[in-house]
């Protein structure tokens, strides 16, 4: 038999956590046929001498919904080695809607995900009103990576109630329509039900998104479908604003996980914002506690720090003052030539005295940018590469003896593309290696599609192989890529990913553990229309195959789109 394709010559990690081997794996037909010495002919060949053949990464957490419309490339995720992603995440979608609501969903949407209302509404062909029609809307698209979705609360509530949504409690009627439309959505193969209770998830106006107007037992109804159908994930973004509230809102999804006895999945993070924070410890061991008693808990975390990006090109922290209004309504040129004109920086200097104190509210990374507060300079970085190792700010001022902000202009004056880095949380590097180590927990927490020119966590998968991995050695390169494929695979049970077997799905990356690592982010203009978002790539990435065919060689895009609709089984 000719295969498909043949990667010879690789050292495979199957992503099982054993050992690394040499050996061929034969392809034909999307999926795995054979791992070993082969001899068969095939009609394309991969050299992978010296490089790792792993399985393709998978993403649990993005906001790819409106994205994979207009983006058949599946960006900035499939240039980290990911195949697989999961969409719909904390609620947020575009189905169901009405064609006549179409604009506010996506307003609704860009409050989110700072993707310009304009933007959506030029990239998205709306060809669906139910979540089924989204799904196969989805399901024909061309796509170099696979996509599963969630049905989200927020677009349910939006759909059934209109405008009441966001002020109102839900009927018994209302709730019984959303327990229609989530039994429908997991029988068309919906990887379960999303919903939100995170206070920065806010809508046009910054008033709560509608998943956040509910009240609990209106979530806990709908979530029961789950359990009534044995079937889906139920996935929430959590309360963390301040202790006592993380406390509150755990001890209350405590009770619900061990009602569905189906997999419950939340953010876990370290952080030092909010009200006497609770240590990140305290999530963990809440974890432990409530699988201990029967629930099926997992935690989503990310392999670095979840950071606020500033750039001229895209925010930056001082831009709601009226000073600096005026410079950065110029274009980019004539900016720099402001940053380095001396009085126009005294009277920038000066400006930044009037902004907003620092205070202990909780912020995300689209606050950060939107309404943001004078910066904690020794917690600002200007990003040189992408070790965690660059300087504060105010290491740098105080080496020139300098204000910080004038060290800042500085850098911007020579690079109109410097990029800065605040760090929101999980700031400490051992409090990352903490959440990540533990056994509950997934490494699987970018927001890819979300926070577009906001925060940046595409690149988690290149980050851990680079930083974790080589850098630090805190884990070997076989329990790196099971966290990042096996495990996750297996939590959302896609059983046919995550390890590489023969008969298993042919979602596959090939890379250079010695060179592999993201590069620096940069601002493009590349949606819809030109709006800005911020994209990364990453080096060392050799091949990533989907479905069997290679759809990236080198970071350069065949043109291949194998990708498909991942339905829940």
């Amino acid at each position: 038999m000719t295969l498909d394709l043949l990667i010879r010559g690789g050292t495979v990690v199957d992503g099982s956590g054993g050992p690394r081997f040499c050996a061929d794996i034969g392809i034909s037909d999307g999926r795995i046929t054979a791992i070993g010495r082969i001899k068969a002919p095939a009609r394309r060949a991969l050299d992978a001498d010296g490089l790792i053949v792993a399985p393709g990464f998978i993403d649990g957490h993005t906001h790819m919904d409106a994205q994979v419309a207009w983006d058949p490339l599946g960006s900035c995720s499939c240039w980290h080695g990911v195949t697989s992603v999961v969409m719909g995440n904390c609620g947020f979608a575009l189905a169901p809607c009405r064609p006549q609501e179409r604009e506010w969903f996506a307003r609704c949407l860009t409050a989110v995900e700072d993707i310009p209302t304009e933007a959506i509404m030029a990239g998205v062909d709306w060809r669906w009103e139910s979540f089924p029609q989204y799904l196969d809307t989805v399901d024909a698209l061309p796509k170099a990576i696979n996509y599963g979705a969630y049905i989200g609360h927020s677009a349910i509530r939006m759909y059934v109630m209109g405008r009441r949504a966001m002020t109102e409690p839900a009927t018994d009627d209302d709730i019984a329509r959303m327990r229609a439309l989530v039994r429908e959505a997991l029988q068309a193969g919906a990887m379960g039900f999303s919903t939100s209770r995170s206070p920065t998830h806010t809508a046009p106006g910054d008033v709560p998104v509608a998943s956040r107007v509910a009240d609990w037992s209106e979530v806990e109804r709908i979530a029961s479908v789950l359990a009534e159908a044995d079937a889906g994930i139920f996935q929430i973004a959590p309360d963390t604003t301040s202790g006592a509230r993380q406390r509150a809102f755990l001890e209350r999804l405590r009770g619900l996980a061990l009602a569905l006895g189906r997999p419950v999945m939340f953010g876990t993070i370290a952080t030092r914002q909010g009200e006497a924070p609770n240590p990140w410890q305290y999530q963990t061991q809440w974890l432990d506690d409530v699988a201990a008693q029967g629930a099926r808990v997992w935690g989503q975390t990310t392999t670095r720090s979840i950071n606020a990006i500033f750039s001229p090109k895209s925010y930056l922290p001082f831009d709601v003052l009226p000073a600096w209004q005026a410079v950065r309504a110029l274009p980019i040129a004539e900016q720099v030539r402001c940053f380095a004109d001396p009085q126009t920086r005294r009277a920038l200097v000066e400006a930044e005295a009037q902004m907003k104190p620092r205070d202990n509210v909780f912020q995300g990374g689209g606050a950060a940018t939107t309404d943001p507060r004078k910066p904690d300079y020794d917690n600002l970085f200007a990003l040189q590469g992408v070790d965690w190792d660059e300087p504060s700010v105010g290491e740098l001022a105080r080496r020139r003896n300098a204000h910080p902000l004038e060290a800042m202009l500085d850098l911007m004056a020579a690079n109109e593309d410097q990029v800065f880095v605040q760090p929101l949380v999980n700031e400490r590097p051992d409090e990352v290696l903490g959440l990540l180590k533990h056994p509950r927990t997934l490494a699987t927490f970018s927001d890819s599609g979300a926070h577009v020119a906001q925060e940046m966590g595409s690149s988690l998968q290149t980050h851990m192989l680079n930083y974790w991995v080589r850098q630090r050695g805190a884990f070997t390169l076989e329990e790196a890529v099971r966290k990042m494929t096996f495990d996750i695979a297996s939590a959302w049970d896609l059983r046919d990913r995550g390890l590489l077997r023969p008969g298993m799905a042919a979602d596959i990356v090939v890379f250079d553990d010695k060179s592999v690592r993201p590069l620096l982010p940069v601002v493009e203009r590349d949606l819809p229309g030109g709006a800005r978002r911020l994209v990364q790539k990453a080096q060392g990435i050799a091949a990533v195959v989907v479905g069997g065919a290679v759809t990236q060689e080198h970071g350069a895009d065949t043109g291949a789109r194998p990708g498909r609709l991942l339905r829940r089984a």
